[in-house]
């Protein structure tokens, strides 16, 4: 990861709806950030620390088509499912990737990273690459006719 091509969010705690190029059953979540030798300002704080990532079951696999507005999930988050509660930890390498809940009986289009807090930068969270991980389902993926 380089310094300066980070996906930067206001504050500490910030969330993200991560539109996926196919349905996919998630296994897995990476998270990247860069080290503080590479950090122009030689910290790390804005790294995310704690945590959750979750999907909604109300678009799950032969759910339909995706309503204007809606970006997949439900308006209050009430068929949301959290898939799991992380940390990632600055002591450990920088892509750490975390396992997500098993039993996911479903596949999605979209994916929820809720940042509840980062290593101290009170002004701005970082983070450089979010990977998601998974098997893919069905046949048709974002700009591809079979996957």
């Amino acid at each position: 990861a380089s310094p300066g091509y980070c996906w930067p969010f206001q504050g500490s705690r910030t969330e993200v709806l991560i539109r996926l190029p196919a349905q996919i059953r998630p296994t897995a979540v990476t998270i990247q950030h860069t080290s503080k030798r590479a950090s122009p300002l030689g910290t790390v704080s804005s790294a995310p620390r704690d945590f959750t990532v979750s999907v909604s079951l109300c678009r799950a696999l032969g759910a339909g088509t995706w309503p204007r507005g809606k970006a997949g999930l439900d308006e209050e988050g009430k068929d949301e499912t959290l898939l799991g509660t992380f940390t990632y930890t600055m002591q450990k390498e920088l892509t750490q990737t975390f396992p997500l809940q098993d039993g996911t009986p479903s596949a999605f289009w979209f994916l929820k990273l809720v940042i509840q807090s980062n290593w101290g930068k009170p002004g701005y969270t970082c983070i450089f690459r979010v990977r998601v991980h998974g098997k893919i389902v069905g046949t048709h993926a974002i700009g591809q006719t079979h996957v």
